[in-house]
């Protein structure tokens, strides 16, 4: 990617103190294989090579054992985080105003209510340079009041404040970045009141391992001793599923989303087969939700229901004050919110995928599963499987909760549903009785 920023990196290595050294390579891969009734009741068998691999350590790194785990990785984020982004909607165009009113939408649409707790403020929020004593400096023009004044009124309506950085010299927007400040940002992010912080990997090629930087970063958040949920936004490049619940609280595991139905496809495909990886305090992150910013309907809902059987971070990415009727109510579904938000904490598996036809079994705290039946498909399709291959015991007959019709039937075994294109359809399975 941008090769001219080795330059600028190797300006700040002596500052850093970090030794520079090829990324560790990848772990050994081993077969997942999960089986499903596919429409017509012929066994489909879903083969993928999924990650594997202990942790290792990094060459030259610096820190060991201190974040993750250690920096209470479970009582930071024992659900997926919800709330939302500027990103998708804005990009640079962010600022006090944005903030403020996009938190106030937050309570009047109900969202506050279905669990959206982060406002978190992305790229482009700072001055081009730091401050004489190397502080980042909150733009005087975009935030008059700075981010603690932000921090302040979010606070005061009940939800939390995100802010965003990047490990490396510069940022994504050539703003400056926090590689070799890890420690006085840190202190900066804590003063200020900030609650999460989305730590990105700008320039894309750097001489340091991306563990390294971000363990320095991990450590200098716990020093601060306030709770901040921290989330690891290098793409899922150079294994960090491997180690990324030792380090944050949530790790991206793709390049960037974007409002299409192809790239959230894509991004499905990947992070349905890291399931092994996900936890209460630790969280595959398929980046923020595009609800609201352009797919169809049916996609939409597909969509919100994949990223709750993944139990991912649900991020809204629309702008919240001019949301329509539509996008709320996807966003607002509290019964697809409840199976993301399961404190059983398991992320949904592929136990069938024949013809772009997926089914996703996510095991739930009550002893029910959510099934998602996902049509990748340009035609409606009928999607079947049955109560054992979605993992549930033995039993004469199920109750089948449609999270999106709101409707509860009965089933003596065979789950099935007719699902359009593009779409999908969302249901808890649990033993009658």
């Amino acid at each position: 990617m941008r090769k001219p920023w080795a330059a600028a990196l190797a300006a700040v290595l002596s500052v850093a103190g970090f030794a520079v050294a090829p990324a560790a390579g990848a772990p050994a891969t081993a077969p997942a294989v999960a089986t499903a009734t596919a429409p017509g009741g012929a066994p489909a068998v879903a083969t993928a090579a999924a990650p594997g691999g202990v942790p290792g350590g990094v060459p030259g790194a610096a820190w060991a054992g201190v974040p993750g785990a250690a920096s209470g990785g479970a009582e930071l984020a024992p659900t997926p985080p919800m709330g939302w982004n500027d990103w998708n909607a804005f990009g640079c165009d962010v600022d006090e105003q944005l903030v403020e009113q996009t938190v106030d939408a937050i309570g009047d649409t109900g969202l506050k209510g279905a669990g959206y707790r982060y406002v978190n403020i992305d790229d482009c929020w700072m001055s081009r340079e730091r401050a004489a004593d190397g502080s980042l400096v909150p733009d005087p023009v975009k935030f008059p009041h700075g981010i603690a004044g932000v921090a302040e009124y979010v606070h005061a309506r009940g939800l939390k404040l995100g802010i965003y950085e990047s490990a490396g010299a510069e940022t994504c927007e050539h703003f400056p970045g926090s590689l070799g400040h890890e420690r006085q940002d840190a202190a900066s992010f804590a003063a200020w009141g900030v609650d999460y912080l989305k730590y990105d990997s700008c320039p894309g090629s750097q001489p340091i391992p991306a563990r390294q930087r971000y363990e320095a970063m991990g450590e200098a958040l716990a020093a601060t001793g306030r709770p901040i949920v921290f989330s690891l936004c290098n793409w899922g490049d150079q294994d960090v599923v491997s180690w990324g619940a030792e380090v944050g609280q949530l790790w991206r595991t793709t390049a960037d989303i974007d409002p299409s139905y192809r790239r959230m496809v894509e991004i499905f495909h990947v992070n349905a087969l890291l399931a092994d990886h996900a936890r209460p305090g630790a969280w595959n992150d398929p980046d923020a939700l595009e609800v609201g910013n352009g797919m169809t309907a049916d996609e939409e809902r597909a969509h919100f229901s994949l990223w709750a059987a993944m139990a991912a971070p649900l991020l809204a990415g629309t702008d919240l004050r001019t949301a329509t009727p539509r996008t709320l109510a996807v966003l607002r579904n509290t019964e697809v919110i409840a199976v993301d938000q399961d404190p059983l904490g398991k992320q949904g598996r592929p136990v069938g995928a024949l013809g772009g036809l997926d089914v996703l079994a996510k095991p739930l705290s009550d002893g029910s599963v959510a099934v998602t039946l996902f049509n990748e498909g340009a035609e409606a399709a009928v999607i079947s499987t049955t109560a054992s291959a979605v993992g549930l015991p033995e039993a004469g007959s199920y109750t089948v909760r449609d999270l999106w019709e709101h409707t509860t039937g009965a089933t003596s075994g065979t789950i099935s549903a007719t699902v359009a294109a593009h779409g999908a359809a969302m249901l808890r399975v649990a033993r009658a009785g």
